[in-house]
């Protein structure tokens, strides 16, 4: 998920355009979650803010739209169909997102706002794999969610969708190919995929409802505590907490975080799950915008995980709020990281809603880490690499997390 920040009530003759973004997924990223479209370039959520002061230098006040009429009239005029008013407005609302050029920030209509909320709350119909797009911008998964169509498909992350259902993903945002992929519960959509730029792959997925809570966690070991986050959602921070909470009362002696596959979502959810290792005051990221700081956030105390050994597990499909969380942890010397590189997504986004139900996901600042990394395009690299191949998740085996455990054992 990307970071996203949210503004209500806010009205569409102002001067916040809410297009909708070419996608571009480092997720995200567009929450393209589970067959959906979150941006993976997933969502950071963060307090409500409007820049009255734009960085977008050199811009008029009002733009001029002559010409718009212009190809709107000779439309009118000529073109053999039938045409309707509202998607004629969505296109050209979502055509000044796409201009931005920016893979995360997009418009959304009503019915596809109304997704996206459903998506960051956990529950949709879909299968179950957040897609963003890459460098040269090939749709691709993200991250597949444990135990959902996709992943019991065998979609691993980086895979490029070429085509669904026989037609070409070719030049399609990312929201355009979620509602391709999403129907209803119980259909089949086909998937064209191309696994290390060489390997052909179709997949026949059929679409379930995607409900998981954003948390799972279990005892490893008799005394390794283990805390899976899926997504950065609406009940990460009261989950995560009650786990931690749970693990000190019990005395785990170590923890393993798992945010592998993890694509991100709000920033209130990553500081807070940096805080249950943080101590207050501490700096969980800084946002900068045109090159300067415009907020910094820090812990807001009671860590319950202080000072216990911690292994982070991260992989190419975290990004965003699990890359935040990551990235605090490590530079303040409250966790070691393992596994491969991350996703490196390093922007946030601001939600802007208006009157009508649609939506304006910006990207408004990019985010550092303590250190003053910001990891776009980058990722983190792991402390220690250890990686998990294709024969090991087809023979179920997990080299990462046994490392992560073997660590905390010494």
């Amino acid at each position: 998920m990307s970071e996203i920040e949210r503004e209500n009530g806010v009205n569409t003759k102002q001067s916040r355009l809410w297009p909708k973004i070419l996608a571009s997924l480092f997720v995200g990223v567009v929450i393209f979650t589970f067959g959906v479209g979150v941006g993976n370039g997933r969502i950071n959520i963060g307090p409500d803010r409007i820049f009255r002061k734009s960085v977008a230098r050199n811009l008029p006040a009002n733009l001029d739209y002559s010409s718009v009429e212009q190809v709107y009239d000779s439309l009118k005029a000529n073109f053999d169909g039938q045409l309707d008013t509202a998607k004629l407005l969505d296109g050209l609302k979502s055509g000044l997102a796409t201009a931005s050029s920016d893979p995360y920030t997009e418009y959304f209509n009503p019915d596809q706002a109304k997704n996206f909320s459903n998506e960051l709350s956990g529950s949709f119909t879909g299968i179950g794999a957040e897609l963003g797009k890459d460098a040269n911008n090939n749709i691709v998964v993200i991250a597949p969610l444990s135990g959902y169509p996709a992943e019991k498909a065998g979609l691993r992350p980086k895979d490029i969708i070429v085509a669904v259902d026989g037609k070409s993903t070719a030049d399609l945002t990312i929201s355009q190919a979620v509602d391709k992929i999403r129907g209803p519960k119980g259909s089949i959509v086909t998937l064209k995929v191309v696994r290390a730029n060489s390997e052909q792959l179709s997949f026949k997925i059929t679409r379930d409802t995607i409900t998981i809570p954003s948390v799972d966690s279990k005892i490893l070991d008799g005394n390794i505590g283990y805390i899976k986050i899926s997504r950065f959602g609406d009940d990460t921070s009261d989950l995560s907490r009650k786990v931690a909470e749970d693990f000190k009362q019990k005395g785990v002696k170590g923890i393993v975080l798992d945010l592998r596959s993890d694509p991100g979502g709000l920033l209130n959810a990553a500081v807070d799950v940096s805080s249950l290792w943080l101590p207050a005051g501490k700096t969980v990221l800084t946002e900068r915008r045109d090159g300067t700081i415009i907020n910094t956030y820090k812990a807001n105390g009671n860590p319950p995980l202080n000072g216990i050994p911690t292994v982070v597990l991260i992989d190419d499909g975290s990004a965003s709020a699990s890359e935040i969380t990551a990235g605090a942890l490590k530079d303040n010397g409250a966790a070691t990281l393992l596994g491969i590189k991350s996703f490196g997504k390093g922007s946030v986004q601001q939600i802007i809603n208006f009157n009508d139900g649609s939506e304006l996901k910006v990207t408004i600042a990019r985010w550092f880490t303590p250190n003053g990394r910001n990891i776009d395009k980058q990722g983190i690299e792991p402390d220690k690499k250890v990686d998990r191949t294709a024969d090991d998740f087809k023979n179920n085996r997990d080299p990462q997390l046994d490392a992560a455990i073997a660590s905390l054992k010494q």
